[in-house]
């Protein structure tokens, strides 16, 4: 696959020619200010719903909402966009076998889901990644796809050697992606990928191994809180690890199952590997016990910790960092980490009426809240592309080659999905006092200037023809966009997250017609209306129109949502 589309193919990184940007404002001062004060309750939201709040909710819930989607919201109002938002999708289809003609089992063009899997053929590890990329481009107003990564950001597994593994593995996450959180932590708990990764499968009566059962304290349920003493910490102790331990034992998985026809074969309980003592936890869980259950102690240890009221304000805490910012004062924590909490507990854990407090709030559209996070790389490229609804017609090989090359530049900014750094997610949502801006540094923001280059001026290639930005298609579609000031701004509506300063506004027309009036525009723009197939007059306008889209998303604001 590599030899036809990898990465540096795809991607031109040669420096581009870029205009001067104002100094007010820098990559520079954005990394190394303070954190902003976020303000407001989790009380419902009563303010002005136009596109700024619209924009910003797509934005936050979506991959880069592009112009037709912003406008619709504005037009529904925000109640009936959160229910779009949460709305079933589409089954996504499975992920094909795109290029693969030495197996016997799955043509191309066909699945290798519940297919006989023939060995040393490794395309099922390109196809699921290049398919959950895919579903990333193509998720329409859906919070699902966002999700599905949080959720692999919480539940992490990584280093899995078989495709269908990881295809089982995200289904789940995808499954569950806005249902309930005790129904996800019970089906992760007996994963065949989770058991693989965190050593589950190994895990017996006569050798408990603790790896999984730390995790789901420390990372998946209440979080460690602080040490108060030698094992003990705030919401859990060094024996709670132990007991939990002893009662995951038993469960196991099979990886040669994975190879055969069929359905993707779930975890298999072995009794005689299960340690059938009582396990007695701390005063952390109120000195609970647990009888042997066989194949259902698990579940009784689920429900033992997520009885706890720390469950639900460590999750409100993640979702918060995830949707909205990652500073928590002693305020928001009151005003919001807390009430929101109390959704979630007061609902069974059901994350979609938990999301849909936060994401109504006032707090959530208050000023600071807009812009306030630098873009994931998932986060990035997708704005590269689907606000730009950027399209080519490819075949299936070329179409898969694509998605795994978008994958490839996802992973060269530090976020390769399916692999995570460490059982922690990316540093970027836990790591203080770095938090966000852990995505920029000289590799990324070099790696993602010549991917905003390469789109602004079709720099990018793939298959030896040019792949980016339209750029007259996009003003085209924009209303007045012979008025320089307009057309202008409504680049900034559809991309940045809020208004720039005057001296940026005239940095950007002065790239689009430097020292001249506006009406210059407006004639140059009106005479390709005139005489669109006039290559000389469409070559002259479709330039200057590249030099702005490459002035414009080289603004530090882009790398904002």
């Amino acid at each position: 696959m590599a030899e036809d589309l990898d990465f540096h193919s795809f991607l031109k990184t040669q420096t581009q020619t870029r205009p001067s940007s104002p100094k007010n404002r820098t990559m520079s001062s954005i990394l190394i200010s303070p954190p902003v004060e976020i303000r407001g309750t989790l009380d419902p939201y009563s303010g002005t719903w136009d596109k700024s709040t619209a924009r910003h909710l797509l934005k936050r819930a979506m991959f880069a909402p592009n112009a037709s989607q912003i406008a619709q919201a504005v037009t529904d109002g925000l109640d009936l966009t959160i229910q779009k938002l949460f709305a079933t999708p589409p089954d996504p289809g499975l992920p094909l076998n795109f290029n693969e003609p030495n197996d016997p089992n799955v043509p191309i063009g066909s699945s290798w889901v519940n297919a006989a899997i023939t060995p040393n053929l490794n395309y099922p590890q390109l196809s699921v990644r290049a398919w959950q990329l895919s579903l990333f481009l193509n998720e329409g107003v859906s919070i699902r796809e966002k999700m599905v990564l949080f959720w692999h950001n919480h539940f992490v597994t990584a280093n899995a050697l078989i495709g269908k593994m990881i295809y089982q593995y995200v289904s789940v996450l995808r499954n569950n992606a806005t249902g309930n959180f005790r129904t996800l932590v019970e089906q992760m708990t007996v994963n065949p990928l989770m058991l693989m990764y965190l050593n589950g499968n190994e895990s017996n009566k006569n050798a408990p191994n603790e790896n999984y059962a730390r995790e789901l304290l420390e990372l998946f349920t209440i979080g460690k809180g602080v040490e108060a003493g030698p094992g003990d910490y705030t919401n859990y102790t060094e024996q709670d690890i132990k007991e939990i331990a002893r009662a995951l034992t038993g469960w196991t998985s099979n990886g040669v199952a994975f190879n055969q026809a069929g359905n993707l074969p779930p975890a298999i309980f072995r009794p005689n590997r299960h340690d059938t003592g009582t396990k007695t936890l701390s005063n952390r869980f109120g000195n609970a016990v647990i009888s042997n259950l066989g194949d259902q102690e698990y579940k009784k240890v689920i429900d033992i910790i997520l009885n706890q009221a720390e469950v639900s304000r460590f999750m409100a805490r993640n979702l918060y960092r995830w949707f909205v910012y990652y500073f928590i004062d002693d305020e928001i924590e009151s005003t919001v980490i807390e009430p929101l909490a109390d959704v979630l507990r007061q609902n069974n854990y059901e994350i979609q009426p938990t999301l849909t407090a936060l994401l109504s709030s006032e707090h959530f559209y208050h000023d600071n809240a807009i812009g306030a996070m630098i873009k994931s790389p998932v986060d990035f490229t997708m704005s590269t592309i689907k606000p730009f609804e950027v399209t080519t017609n490819l075949n299936l090989k070329q179409t898969y080659q694509l998605w795994f090359a978008l994958h490839q530049l996802n992973t060269t900014l530090q976020q390769d999905v399916f692999t995570p750094p460490d059982v922690a997610g990316w540093k970027a949502y836990y790591q203080e006092p770095v938090f966000y801006r852990y995505w920029i540094n000289s590799v990324t923001l070099t790696t993602r200037r010549a991917m905003t280059d390469g789109m602004a001026t079709s720099v990018n290639t793939i298959f030896n023809r040019p792949y980016g930005i339209d750029v007259l298609k996009i003003v085209d579609a924009i209303p007045n966009s012979s008025d320089p000031n307009d057309m202008i701004q409504a680049l900034i509506d559809l991309v940045l997250p809020y208004p720039l300063t005057q001296a940026q506004l005239d940095y950007l027309k002065d790239v689009l017609i430097p020292g001249l009036p506006d009406f210059e525009w407006t004639v140059e723009y009106g005479a390709y209306l005139n005489d669109p197939t006039n290559a000389t007059i469409r070559m002259g306008v479709e330039n200057r129109l590249k030099a702005l889209f490459t002035a414009l998303l080289g603004l530090p604001e882009f790398q904002l949502q």
